[in-house]
């Protein structure tokens, strides 16, 4: 081996050992792998109800598996509560205020949700809201602290979302992913950003 080349390897190998070692703890492990399960569910889902007549089918079952990522969750660690209950309502109806503002600007009118579409929108809003903001989240903050958190399930979310949207449209995915990150982190509450997500999708 050249010594002009020893070095560079040196840090490569370091840095392997490095991540290895920290990716193999169990917080660590189990975002992994929370990660690329909720990913694949949400893929499945996506590419699922491109069939016909499986949309509002495609949604509801795939709202339901999402929520049974939380199976080994306890309520407080997903951020979930009955205490502050009339706060975290109203900051729920907040939260969809927003999300919803920049479609208001340009809607011009449109048919509402059947029934079966309604009942499908809400479960995958509940589900999408359990997995990204709560599963993950809590996961990504145990890991890597705050940050982490935010911006992880951030991307995530917005990863998930790019075979359903046009790429034009992540930016605005992005943003309301962040938001409700930002909220999940600073209120300690999932129950706002449910209520903000069922009532974004049922609007919308």
């Amino acid at each position: 081996m050249q010594p002009k080349h020893a070095a560079p390897r040196l840090h490569y190998l370091s840095a392997m050992y490095w991540l290895a070692a920290h990716t193999a703890t169990a917080p660590w492990r189990r975002a992994l792998w929370l990660a690329l399960l909720v990913l694949a569910l949400e893929a499945v889902r996506t590419l699922a109800g491109r069939g016909p007549g499986w949309a509002s089918v495609s949604l509801l079952v795939g709202g339901l598996a999402l929520c049974l990522t939380a199976v080994r969750s306890t309520p407080a660690a997903l951020g979930l509560g009955w205490d502050r209950l009339p706060e975290r309502l109203l900051g729920g109806l907040g939260l969809a205020v927003v999300l919803l503002l920049p479609a208001a600007a340009r809607w011009g009118g449109g048919p509402t949700l059947g029934p079966e579409l309604a009942l499908a929108a809400i479960a995958v809003s509940v589900g999408e809201e359990i997995a990204f903001r709560g599963v993950l989240f809590s996961t990504l903050l145990e890991v890597g602290g705050p940050a982490l958190a935010v911006l992880g399930s951030t991307a995530l979310w917005t990863l998930a979302h790019a075979l359903a949207h046009p790429p034009q449209f992540l930016p605005a995915v992005a943003g309301a992913g962040l938001l409700l990150s930002l909220w999940r982190w600073a209120c300690r509450d999932l129950v706002g950003p449910v209520v903000g997500h069922v009532l974004a999708d049922l609007a919308l």
